[in-house]
């Protein structure tokens, strides 16, 4: 398979948690998909997830402000329902990608757990298709992503502030 058609995020929606198994290079450029499957997972009352970074070579900021954005919702579901409160569990992290998230606040909102444990919920992940964005709808996703950094940590503000104003302005020329 070549490199570009190789799945970044395999998943298991059925299992609890849910499990994101992420695969390769996360980032702006793939994070659509990951977005979208867990709106439609907290849509459906699947508020708990694991996200196995074992394989995950990189990631940038837009990638974290996903998962910053994701944890922020599912701190506020509603703990009293079927499912409990809504959970994010970033596991078996490398220590460049530790430090990514550390550094970016995400350790305030999900639960960093960096054993290496087996990972094996019994059903096999099945890949994310990517999802093709337009410009705009790229530019907006990681505005609201860079945003959710803003909001997970007032460092950010500073090392994001480019980046966002540039992001707005994008999206106001179009």
């Amino acid at each position: 398979m070549p490199e570009a058609a190789k799945p970044v995020y395999l998943v298991d929606a059925y299992s609890d948690p849910v499990v994101i198994r992420v695969e390769g290079r996360a980032s702006f450029q793939n994070s659509a998909s990951l977005h979208d499957f867990i709106a439609e997972c907290v849509r459906k009352g699947r508020v708990r997830f694991v996200v196995d970074f074992e394989k995950c070579d990189s990631m940038d900021s837009t990638f974290l402000g996903v998962l910053a954005g994701a944890a922020m919702k599912l701190r506020k579901t509603d703990a009293s329902g079927p499912a409990g409160g809504g959970s994010l569990v970033l596991a078996r992290m490398s220590r460049r990608n530790l430090e990514l998230a550390r550094n970016l606040g995400l350790h305030h909102l999900a639960t960093i757990d960096c054993g290496d444990f087996p990972m094996n919920f019994g059903a096999p992940l099945a890949p994310l298709s990517p999802k093709a964005l337009t410009a705009i709808e790229s530019a907006r996703l990681a505005l609201k992503a860079h945003e959710n950094l803003l909001e997970a940590d007032e460092a950010n503000r500073a090392k994001f502030q480019d980046v966002v104003a540039f992001l707005k302005n994008r999206i106001d020329q179009k």
